[in-house]
């Protein structure tokens, strides 16, 4: 097995939350001098500048996981992830198709900006990404699986856009499921809050919405830097295995 420092979560300049020096140059570069091997850039429902991060890290040692975190009709968050940027944009395309048709306000929610291969600003995204779209946590769990992807909720532990916040229990019929916590909390203490969780597996990671939020927050032990590998990693699952640091 080959060993992956890694973070999952961090939101670019699209993320109308992110801080505007989050761009995929600077986040690249971040990740380097971190000595991460992969990261997941996962921006509020909306996945268009992954093309541009995955061409500016190529001949770097960093592999970039086409990502989204997006947010289901029940409120809740989602880090989904996959192996293509083909596969990625396949599902901005139903995550679009199911946003309501708001016009982003920049001087509430902040701006949604696009960046060339310069780390330029060349654009932005009018409609609003910080919302909830009609797909319900099943349909998205479902949607990204038969894409060939992982969907994970998110930040479980924290109080708000979290499963456990906003619905106060698991859904038995959902798929078999690993929980990301957030980078400041145990998960031992999230099993004896909520011990119906206790089989589960977990991931945790920055959600790193500035350049130094973004840290080593996994070690896995797999055979490459593919979505089926990190969930037989997290699951451990024929001698992989998944380390919180």
């Amino acid at each position: 097995m080959k060993s992956f420092l890694a973070d999952f979560h961090i939101h670019s300049v699209l993320s109308p939350c992110g801080d505007l020096l989050m761009t995929p140059q600077n986040i690249i570069n971040r990740s380097l001098e971190l000595g991460l091997d992969l990261i997941a850039i996962t921006d509020h429902n909306s996945a268009e500048n992954i093309g541009v991060a995955l061409e500016l890290a190529k001949d770097t040692p960093l592999t970039i996981i086409p990502g989204m975190e997006v947010e289901t009709a029940e409120e809740i968050h989602l880090i989904c992830l996959f192996d293509t940027l083909e596969q990625v944009l396949l599902w901005k395309d139903k995550v679009y198709a199911s946003l309501p048709d708001f016009k982003n306000n920049e001087e509430i929610f902040g701006p949604q900006l696009l960046t060339d291969q310069s780390d330029e600003y060349i654009g932005r995204v009018e409609r609003l990404l910080l919302t909830a779209t009609s797909l319900s946590i099943s349909q998205v769990i479902k949607e990204v699986r038969s894409i060939g992807g992982l969907a994970i909720p998110s930040h479980v532990d924290k109080p708000n856009y979290s499963i456990i916040s906003n619905l106060g229990f698991i859904p038995p019929d959902l798929d078999g499921f690993i929980f990301e916590v957030s980078s400041k909390s145990k998960v031992s203490k999230i099993i004896d809050k909520f011990s119906t969780i206790d089989t589960y597996s977990f991931i945790s990671n920055s959600d790193a919405h500035y350049l130094q939020d973004i840290k080593r927050s996994m070690r896995l032990y797999m055979k490459a830097p593919k979505v089926k590998e990190i969930e037989w990693a997290l699951k451990g699952v024929n001698g992989r295995k998944a380390d919180i640091l």
